[in-house]
């Protein structure tokens, strides 16, 4: 499974950036196709202590590395990135995992 992970920095506005991510971004993200699985996790507590590093991690699944490279191409995907660099700007960093459950 080839996960693609969006980790988001604490927003100055957290109402708006909320408000943006779940009525907007989310949206585009569901109309990529080949995702399998958006989940997106809010983070609570850094479990050793102080302030966490970020404020949102969403997780996307794809089947297999065909899929993805297929996805990233499409016009879907191309409005998804668009859109975060639009309101997440210096708050988005996004990685790619080949990921296997143990």
């Amino acid at each position: 499974m080839i996960k693609m992970l969006a980790l988001y920095k604490n927003p100055d506005d957290v109402d708006s950036f909320m408000e943006h991510y779940e009525n907007v971004h989310t949206p585009l993200v569901q109309k990529v196709p080949g995702i399998e699985r958006l989940v997106v996790n809010r983070i609570t507590a850094d479990a050793f202590g102080g302030e966490p590093q970020f404020f949102l991690i969403a997780e996307m699944h794809f089947p297999d590395q065909e899929t993805f490279d297929q996805a990233m191409q499409s016009d879907e995907n191309k409005a998804v990135g668009k859109d975060a660099m639009q309101f997440a700007k210096g708050l988005i960093t996004v990685l790619i995992a080949d990921s296997t459950a143990v």
